[in-house]
């Protein structure tokens, strides 16, 4: 009896080195690459609202209650634009005739001095998950993914890169289309966030 169990655990020993380059070979066949990039996809982030307010959804009437008195109106009453004089920044909301918002953009404008406005506190002109002006497009990146498209722009003069997603593989309550125009790398320094905009899906 015990001379037909050692033939038995030397016939599963050769069969256990056997299956193991196997495994080992189905192991390599997913390369780093590939799995960095599942990961990546997996942690991807969509957007639904940008100032406080979801396009397709929140209507005038909202953005007027949270952001006070708009400081333009136009094109018959559907658009408003709100400045931000100590981020220098500009605000602009485009509504349909019922009132509904289709989109929402922040844009860095100006060139003066911030100095005088101190600390102007959490800048409330941000996207859902915290990015804003002035971030570093990488930022961007990490939390949002690589975009359906990338590519050069231009906006008055200046050389920009646009960043464009779309967010419907995050399920059919979520769609939304986001831009992110960047200033490109240079000297070795990332690009930052110049303007952003969100709209719903329609656009």
């Amino acid at each position: 009896m015990r001379h037909g169990w050692t033939r038995f655990f030397r016939i599963a020993s050769a069969l256990l080195l056997v299956c193991l380059p196997s495994q080992a070979v189905l192991g390599s066949s997913l390369s780093p690459a590939h799995v960095r990039q599942e990961s990546a996809d997996s942690h991807r982030f969509d957007e639904l609202t940008l100032a406080g307010l979801r396009p397709g959804r929140d209507v005038i009437a909202k953005a007027e209650r949270l952001l006070s008195k708009p400081s333009g109106i136009g094109d018959n009453g559907i658009s408003r634009t709100w400045q931000d004089p100590c981020r220098h920044e500009l605000l602009s909301i485009i509504a349909d005739s019922r009132g509904t918002i289709l989109e929402i953009r922040v844009s860095e404008v100006g060139l003066a001095s911030r100095e005088s406005c101190g600390d102007s506190g959490p800048n409330r002109w941000a996207t859902g998950h915290g990015r804003e002006i002035g971030n570093s497009c990488p930022r961007a990146l990490a939390l949002y993914g690589q975009p359906n498209s990338r590519g050069p722009s231009t906006k008055g003069g200046q050389q920009l890169e646009l960043l464009y997603y779309a967010f419907d593989w995050a399920g059919p309550d979520v769609p939304q289309v986001m831009e992110v125009l960047c200033t490109p790398d240079r000297d070795g320094k990332p690009g930052r966030v110049v303007e952003i905009t969100l709209a719903a899906p329609s656009l």
